[in-house]
């Protein structure tokens, strides 16, 4: 089994994925910033540790002797475009000196095409407020393309609607390309127990590299 690091453990999609990878007996780091504040996340195969994903040297130092990492983490009081680029620099420093060459980031579906080389926060009427969310992933993820780095990367863009995180765990999800996958009244909330499936594949038994995928119900 793998050792799993998991930057932003807190969250619902860190905590989807931290549950996911102890189920399947992989052994794993949970990064929070305030570890008092997580006891909950502690298990028999969980260790819960202080981190900072926008830093190298805690990311080097958290991440020692892991296989793999998953990007789980979020800040609202940080301006994203900051946030987002700056952990994606941290990883890609951080996690070679620390000898993991695998990392699967969580992206965001407004990311994806809705036509060649247009995003959907490019497309008319895209709310404002969202738009500085989705541009501060598009930064990153252009700061992992640009990059020179042994690190194999992987970035994994859910729906652009709210995930479910009530929803028990099918096991189900499909990984498409850049492309917006089409959606309809009637499809199924993608759920974060899922989207943690997908992610922990991914670290686990990597099948795609360096790249951005759409991952769906």
């Amino acid at each position: 089994m793998s050792r799993i690091v998991v930057f932003g453990a807190g969250g619902r999609a860190g905590r989807h994925a931290v549950a996911e990878a102890a189920a399947r007996g992989h052994q794993v780091t949970a990064v929070v910033r305030d570890p008092a504040a997580h006891h909950d996340l502690t298990a028999d195969s969980v260790t819960v540790s202080p981190g900072d994903v926008t830093d190298a040297d805690s990311v080097a130092t958290v991440a020692a002797g892991h296989d793999a990492a998953i990007h789980a983490a979020a800040r609202l009081d940080v301006p994203p475009r900051q946030f987002y680029v700056s952990a994606a620099h941290a990883l890609l420093d951080g996690l070679p000196r620390a000898g993991v060459g695998r990392v699967v980031l969580i992206g965001i579906g407004t990311t994806l095409e809705t036509a060649p080389g247009v995003p959907i926060h490019e497309t008319p009427g895209f709310p404002e407020d969202g738009r500085a969310f989705s541009l501060g992933h598009a930064a990153a993820l252009d700061t992992l393309r640009a990059a020179e780095t042994a690190i194999d990367w992987l970035v994994l863009a859910p729906p652009p609607v709210p995930l479910d995180n009530e929803a028990p765990r099918t096991g189900r999800y499909r990984i498409g390309g850049t492309q917006a996958p089409p959606t309809a009244d009637s499809a199924p909330a993608f759920s974060y127990a899922d989207l943690a499936v997908a992610l922990i594949d991914e670290a686990a038994t990597p099948t795609y590299h360096r790249s951005l995928h759409s991952v769906t119900p």
